[in-house]
């Protein structure tokens, strides 16, 4: 049995075969006299390979009546071709139809808007900027593993059920095994206590806080996992399910955080642009033009370090008219972030040491007990992609820090045990998957790089 062949294999062997197999999918197909010229794509990458079929195959008539969709499994030789733009073709031997796709077919040979192909998500890898998109996301999957596992750091599965709240935002989905429509309580209030776990729980909004218990007892180690966020938004840079890569390093201070988190962004960016050239070709030249220039860029720049107070000074001198007001101690907002990325420093950009009020309270607090060792690495069109900070290690500053953002603290008892027992200066950060997708591919929607978007309203497929 001659084994099947993906056609990003295919395309760079360096002889003819004999003998080859192709599974796929029927992009076009045209006749000419004797002979059908068939486009097929098995999804492997963004070229098809063009198989000649000729009349004198058992067969030809149903071949005829190959519509776009169909599904064919194909054996013959590779030749050279004498097609322009193409280096091999298929002369069929044999076309076993597997499938015929309807006429009604969404997905004809045209350009389809992003939004109307979002209400096709099921169908929507099969485009050409979609399928580039998602095998995109998959080799970047692969190279965060990679990056970590090269770097001695251990892969830790933490939770997605949870009883605590990592922001501490209250934008937890709930989760619970209660009748609806007959839930019980106690004073007017619901009894959690009959619930599948006994009290409240909801979906975890970031893996950060189980993952520091690890990095105090393996050292370096990371997550990568959904999580969710029930915040009623609806731009194009929120979704309420979304994957989130956390490191937590053990006797690493804020500095030596930042350096890894550039490190990091830098690899990525260079794997996307070594490994995935046909498809952010296609991205260059139909959705962001200067999408090359940007990765060239992310490679090639020293990220500028400021800390926030100077990134205000520098905003507020920029006589620049933004929507969002700049004064201390409020959050930059992304025109702010994309001002100093893009127009400012040209470059990615790392920001640090932001005001203790606007920032977590895991979050180290500095000596001047106004700031918190933060901080966040900004790109261009994106704004922030990275958000991290040492973590506060002292327990008595922990604890009054929590005290102080009337956190519960019964809910967090392990967290605060965590630094009475050998507890040393830790750092980490979280890296939005989605977002580095949208900075390395230039979609400008989270909702397109994402293989099934939820958003408010949208629980589709």
């Amino acid at each position: 049995m001659t084994k099947r062949i993906k056609i990003n294999k295919l395309l760079y062997l360096d002889k003819t075969v004999d003998k080859v197999v192709v599974k796929g999918w029927v992009k076009t197909r045209r006749s000419a006299k004797g002979f059908s010229f068939i486009e097929v794509n098995d999804g492997s990458c963004l070229k098809n390979i063009q198989v000649i079929a000729d009349n004198s195959l058992d067969n030809y008539d149903d071949i005829c009546r190959l519509t776009t969709g169909s599904a064919v499994a194909v054996s013959g030789s590779l030749a050279e071709s004498p097609g322009k733009g193409q280096k091999w073709e298929i002369s069929a031997k044999n076309i076993e139809i597997i499938s015929i796709a309807p006429e009604d077919y969404l997905l004809q040979k045209k350009r389809h808007s992003d939004e109307f192909l979002r209400t096709i998500a099921h169908l929507r890898p099969r485009t050409n900027k979609y399928g580039a998109a998602f095998r995109i996301r998959s080799e970047l999957s692969y190279a965060i593993h990679k990056f970590f596992r090269d770097r001695g750091f251990r892969y830790i599965h933490t939770p997605i059920l949870t009883g605590s709240d990592c922001e501490g935002a209250g934008e937890l989905f709930q989760v619970t095994t209660l009748d609806m429509e007959n839930m019980p309580s106690i004073n007017g209030k619901t009894d959690y206590s009959a619930d599948f776990f006994g009290k409240e729980a909801g979906l975890t909004v970031s893996g950060q806080l189980s993952a520091e218990m690890f990095a105090l007892a393996l050292g370096d180690v990371y997550t990568f996992g959904p999580t969710f966020r029930a915040e009623n938004s609806n731009t194009s840079r929120h979704a309420a399910e979304f994957w989130m890569v956390e490191p937590e390093m053990a006797f690493c201070d804020l500095d030596d955080d930042m350096d890894v988190a550039e490190e990091m962004l830098k690899y990525l960016t260079g794997i996307v642009q070594k490994n995935c050239a046909e498809d952010i070709e296609l991205f260059a030249k139909f959705v962001d033009k200067k999408l090359k220039d940007t990765i060239q860029n992310t490679l090639s720049s020293d990220f500028e370090r400021i800390s926030y107070k100077e990134a205000i000074n520098i905003l507020e001198k920029s006589k620049k008219k933004f929507e969002y007001e700049i004064k201390y101690g409020k959050d930059l907002q992304t025109e702010h972030e994309r001002y100093l990325t893009e127009e400012y420093f040209k470059k990615p950009v790392t920001v640090y040491n932001y005001p203790k009020d606007i920032k977590p309270f895991y979050m180290r607090l500095n000596d001047d007990n106004m700031t918190v060792a933060a901080m966040d690495i900004l790109v261009p069109r994106i704004g922030e992609i990275i958000g991290g900070s040492q973590r506060e290690e002292r327990f008595d500053v922990l604890e009054a820090r929590m005290r102080e953002m009337d956190m519960p603290l019964q809910d967090y008892w392990w967290y605060l045990d965590s630094r009475k027992y050998g507890s040393v200066p830790h750092s980490g950060f979280g890296l939005g998957f989605e977002r580095l997708l949208m900075f390395l591919t230039g979609i400008s929607n989270i909702r397109d790089v994402i293989p099934f978007p939820r958003t408010p309203k949208n629980i589709e497929f």
